[in-house]
């Protein structure tokens, strides 16, 4: 994308709506948004094994390894973190679009500046993206400009944005 753009994550288990909490998701779709276009980028798929596969987009070109759906405990009995696969197919991402997210799933996507969205009801992801868009019109809230990224999809300083 050449315009100053978000890369957003959405939690989806049907793949057309923000309809799964972030340790449970089937899948994580992932979605370049301008202010006047969006355009998917991939799509990560959590099955029932456990194993995380890359979408058409080629995923992050790596094996994820496993991951369990449920987050509270420290591992999964084999000694891994179960968040980690979650949380590391986020990076480079801007928002997280969730419908609920534990507090230590939060504390692990803050740190990588990722800022998590969740949603009280199901939603569609048409209007997730047309939702951001009509903040990125005008002059963005600033917890969105602050994750904005360039043409090379690094993050944009806020002295360097139009506003």
């Amino acid at each position: 994308m050449d315009a100053p753009h978000l890369r957003i994550a959405v939690t989806t288990n049907s793949l057309i709506q923000v309809d799964a909490n972030f340790a449970a998701a089937r899948q994580v779709v992932f979605y370049d948004v301008t202010r006047d276009s969006s355009e998917f980028v991939d799509v990560i798929h959590f099955g029932p094994g456990g194993m995380a596969k890359k979408g058409p987009g080629g995923g992050l070109g790596k094996d994820l390894g496993t991951c369990i759906m449920d987050d509270m405990g420290d591992d999964d009995g084999t000694g891994r973190d179960p968040l980690v696969d979650r949380v590391d197919a986020l990076k480079g991402c801007s928002v997280l679009f969730t419908l609920g997210l534990s507090d230590l799933a939060a504390f692990r996507i803050h740190a990588l500046k990722i800022f998590p969205v969740m949603s009280a009801t199901i939603r569609d992801i048409d209007e997730v993206i047309s939702n951001v868009q009509r903040l990125m019109k005008g002059v963005p809230p600033l917890w969105m400009r602050r994750v904005m990224r360039d043409s090379d999809g690094l993050r944009l300083a806020l002295d360097e944005q139009e506003v």
